[in-house]
């Protein structure tokens, strides 16, 4: 997720929507409730875009009414995480502004939850837009120069805190809504969301099927737990969770010349016919387990991006679709969402976070 500011850039501002082939108009067949589209702006944060906004589904889905909640509050959070992480590790791990679905998961289970009104993020920036460019240039130094002259006191602590405090705002300990007081962590009891309910899965050949292991991603510094299933059986799962009611974390590559925010579209295509890729439409590669797995050990394939999968679609010629939230801003032919396709999804996905009830009966049995 490092690179995620500069690929968002580089697909809004670089790109331009072509005249898209009539045959990839594209109807929804399932399509879950979701909140409005937002920009994560200037922030490799899209893993708490994306997943605080499923959090926000998983809140409507159970019935629990519906919430606009802080993606700040989880990723200040995290940030605390990531340093002492770096600095026990000895500078020897990824510190930057990337991290996973799961680490939201681990920010709420110890944290809870806030409404975006209570925590904005913004601090007193007067863009009132969110920018962490330099943020994150200040706390890389602070951790580098912790762990180069051995700082760890808790004088050193609390202005790493005092630093975060200042970009992003003081954490509430309480705070009032609609008339009533909440600690954070009761606010999450109030929303129905248990942190151990959500599982994450993946699919690849290097560990053994039907295994849990630490997946081997830059980001992954909590070093994240995953369910191993083949991948024919990820794709299942999405699709009974979308058949039942309920909608997925999705985290994969979007370096692709074939996603395009700007056309609304992810399609596996070859890179030599980069030029008018979407006014033509064209056959895709059947993705197996062994060339999914050939991609992501060349670095083809890798975590780039974090969005929210809400429901499916279908083109004009029978072709499936994932419907795809982006936390993108709400520019492109599909005002912020775009339809990945079921070879770009096979091929490109890394994993998945789910409530583990959207799991199927079969395959939860297996893990």
């Amino acid at each position: 997720m490092k690179k995620i500011v500069f690929i968002a850039s580089l697909f809004l501002s670089v790109s331009y929507a072509q005249e898209i082939h009539p045959d990839y108009t594209i109807t929804d067949t399932v399509s879950h409730q979701c909140t409005p589209v937002i920009s994560q702006e200037n922030t490799g944060t899209c893993w708490s875009f994306s997943t605080t906004s499923y959090i926000e589904s998983e809140i409507a889905r159970l019935g629990k009414g519906t919430y606009d909640l802080s993606e700040l509050y989880q990723v200040r959070n995290t940030y605390t995480d990531k340093a002492r992480n770096y600095i026990l590790r000895q500078g020897k791990a990824q510190f930057s502004e990337g991290a996973l679905s799961h680490d939201v998961i681990n920010s709420i289970r110890n944290h809870g939850i806030v409404p975006d009104t209570v925590y904005t993020g913004l601090s007193d920036n007067p863009t009132n837009r969110h920018d962490h460019s330099e943020l994150i240039k200040l706390l890389t130094s602070m951790v580098d120069n912790a762990v180069k002259h051995k700082i760890l006191s808790k004088n050193w602590w609390k202005s790493y805190e005092a630093m975060l405090d200042i970009y992003l705002g003081e954490r509430p300990s309480t705070f009032n809504y609609e008339n009533k007081e909440y600690t954070p962590v009761e606010f999450a009891k109030k929303l129905g969301i248990e942190a151990d309910n959500y599982i994450t899965f993946t699919s690849f050949t290097h560990h053994p099927m039907y295994s849990s292991f630490i997946l081997e991603i830059p980001d992954n510094f909590s070093n994240g737990i995953y369910h191993n299933v083949k991948l024919d059986e990820l794709q299942q799962i999405v699709d009974y969770a979308l058949k039942e009611g309920f909608t997925i974390a999705w985290d994969g590559d979007v370096s692709e010349i074939g996603f395009s925010q700007k056309n609304g579209l992810a399609i596996l295509t070859n890179k030599e016919e980069s030029k008018n890729i979407f006014n033509q439409y064209s056959e895709e590669e059947k993705v197996t387990q062994e060339s999914r797995q050939k991609e992501f050990e060349n670095y083809n394939t890798t975590d780039d991006h974090l969005m929210h999968l809400v429901g499916k679609g279908v083109d004009k010629k029978g072709k499936t679709y994932y419907k795809i939230k982006n936390s993108w801003g709400t520019d492109g032919a599909q005002q912020g969402y775009l339809y990945m396709s079921d070879a770009y999804f096979r091929m490109k996905t890394v994993g998945i976070l789910l409530h583990k009830d959207g799991v199927p009966k079969n395959i939860k049995e297996k893990v």
